[in-house]
């Protein structure tokens, strides 16, 4: 429905709470305002016993961090509900640049001159998960592999169904024709926010899960490439189906992680590597020259471009 160029923003969001409230950080929150060096919170978390500083447990913080991250997406997209095609992309992206910039400033906040994010320094060490049994430390790849497994799951799943459903459908109606849709009683300003807070959902829960398993959190991760890998992954993908994201996101990932590295092998020319953004333009380019509906469209983008086909025939467009 809305392209969206400050993804990272949300991703940052739900890092940054993730960080705050599975560490040690809050006792070093000082200020004017006085100290919280002797704080001591700990509600089922990882961490060890007498840990000072806030520890929640992973699966109550990316609940906190959704929240989070829904009601900037909300307060983000409020403004730029008017806007449409470029426009919206140059709004979002200056978000996207901004959010960071203001982490990174943040050592010493205007008000009262606390510390809230340690600056370029990051937070850390972030708790692990915790899964009753065991928790999931930095060597294991298989824990870390099956906790993704469901959280990927779990949003496919949601997305299927917000697809197929009364939201779903509006936010269709919203992308062919917004006049239309308007004209058909789909409440548009309600409807565009529920995109933004839905994908800030996203967005925030796996900022706190990149948090918890990386072990810390800086700004400098946040950057406008994260935005840009996404926007790949979707039009690479098939815009409007979830199957096709998730391809394009894969096929990106390994393409950028070791699919470039492998063809350097293969080449025998190392050096392959430092062109992956480049490749990525290449890509696009191509992607958008021969198969603007991505790998795997949506049916419905499908039965448009069948249907735009079998008129431009009928004139005489094509042949």
């Amino acid at each position: 429905v809305l392209l969206d160029l400050g993804f990272v923003a949300f991703f940052l969001f739900g890092g940054y709470v993730g960080a705050w409230l599975m560490s040690d950080f809050a006792i070093n929150v000082t200020g004017r305002g006085g100290s919280w060096s002797d704080l001591h919170i700990d509600f089922f978390s990882t961490a060890k016993s007498g840990a000072l500083g806030i520890h929640l447990s992973f699966w109550i913080v990316i609940v906190l961090a959704a929240v989070v991250a829904a009601i900037a997406g909300v307060i983000i997209g409020w403004p730029t509900l008017k806007l449409k095609s470029d426009y919206l992309a140059l709004v979002t992206l200056g978000f996207g640049e901004i959010l960071p910039e203001v982490f990174r400033n943040s050592e010493k906040f205007p008000i009262g001159q606390y510390n809230l994010t340690n600056g370029t320094k990051g937070i850390g060490p972030v708790d692990a998960i915790g899964l009753g049994f065991t928790q999931i430390g930095k060597t294991d790849y298989k824990l870390r592999y099956y906790v993704i497994a469901v959280f990927c799951a779990l949003f496919a799943f949601v997305s299927i169904k917000l697809r197929d459903g009364r939201l779903g459908r509006a936010w269709m109606a919203i992308r062919e024709d917004e006049l239309a849709a308007s004209l058909m009683g789909v409440p548009l300003r309600k409807t565009k926010l529920w995109s933004y807070a839905v994908g800030a959902i996203a967005g925030g829960v796996g900022g706190a899960f990149y948090a918890t398993i990386v072990g810390t959190i800086t700004v400098e991760t946040f950057t406008f490439q994260f935005s840009i890998i996404i926007l790949c992954s979707v039009i690479l993908g098939g815009m409007g189906n979830v199957w096709g994201a998730i391809v394009g996101a894969a096929s990106i990932y390994w393409l950028s992680d070791n699919g470039l590295k492998w063809m350097g092998r293969k080449l025998h020319w190392n050096g392959l590597v430092k062109f992956n953004f480049m490749l990525f333009g290449l890509i696009l380019v191509l992607m958008m020259l021969f198969r603007p509906q991505g790998l795997i469209p949506a049916a419905r983008t499908k039965q448009v471009k069948q249907a735009e086909h079998a008129v431009a025939v009928e004139l005489g467009v094509e042949s």
